[in-house]
């Protein structure tokens, strides 16, 4: 069966993501439709990137990710279809393909349907979905659209190394108030090579070993460890590490190897 995701930022309140879905199945009454997100952060890129670049291979091959994030009508936006790593993503050309992905993307076009001028203001209902509808169901890209050489470039917040530390910062808060840096396992390897470790952040606080899950700590104690992202996280175990350590987007985190 068909699948299309979406990622995006229409909420639970409105009519919006309802007015999304129907007309998916208006034209493909037998897709399937699987919410990755419908929360992310009002034209927050920077999320969306990181919530669809660590659930996608969760899919099957073929399957199509609708990404809708910054995506109102203007003449100078592009609209995209990407194949990568035999899914398909269609977004607008805002930056989102270069964070979500390592290198630049082999198969990508511009979409080259015609805007219905009923859904101008609202092309995720239209454009988006007529793409995505016609990957789903088998067609290809150069069938809805022309090459592109390259997608708008943005670049991921990186760690810093500095003599024996690594210096990153906050990029996520998940449900759980877990807070997830930008230090990735294979980057803390590298640096680490063995050697003891002290994780500082606000409030002087700090941990120094890794934890394979959260309930290796008693409850309410502090603990980080590598989850599903392959990111480093300081999270409480049963209990809310965001708002109890007073670590938002943005913050320092510092790595002393010893």
């Amino acid at each position: 069966m068909a699948i299309i995701t979406l990622t995006t930022d229409l909420g639970d309140k409105d009519i919006y993501q309802a007015a999304l879905k129907g007309s998916i199945y208006k034209l493909l009454p037998t897709v399937n439709i699987v919410d990755i997100t419908n929360n992310v952060p009002a034209f927050n890129v920077q999320q969306a990137a990181f919530i669809l670049k660590n659930s996608y291979h969760y899919f099957p091959d073929g399957t199509v990710h609708l990404i809708g994030i910054d995506t109102v009508y203007s003449t100078y936006t592009r609209y995209l279809a990407v194949k990568h790593n035999n899914h398909y993503f269609v977004g607008a050309d805002n930056g989102i393909f270069s964070l979500m992905f390592d290198h630049q993307v082999a198969e990508v076009v511009e979409i080259n349907i015609m805007q219905d001028l009923k859904f101008l203001h609202f092309p995720l209902a239209d454009i988006f979905v007529k793409a995505a509808c016609h990957l789903a169901d088998g067609g290809s890209l150069a069938e809805i659209g022309l090459p592109v050489p390259e997608v708008e470039n943005k670049m991921n917040l990186q760690p810093v190394i500095e003599k024996n530390l690594i210096k990153g910062v906050v990029i996520y808060v998940d449900a759980f108030q877990n807070v997830i840096t930008n230090i990735t396992k294979e980057f803390f390897n590298r640096v680490q090579q063995g050697r003891r470790f002290v994780l500082y952040f606000k409030r002087n606080e700090t941990i120094n070993q890794l934890s394979w899950h959260y309930n290796e700590v008693p409850e309410g104690e502090k603990l980080c460890l590598f989850g599903i992202s392959d990111h480093l996280e300081i999270a409480i175990n049963k209990g809310n590490a965001s708002g109890l350590l007073g670590l938002n987007l943005g913050d320092s985190v510092i790595i002393d190897f010893q």
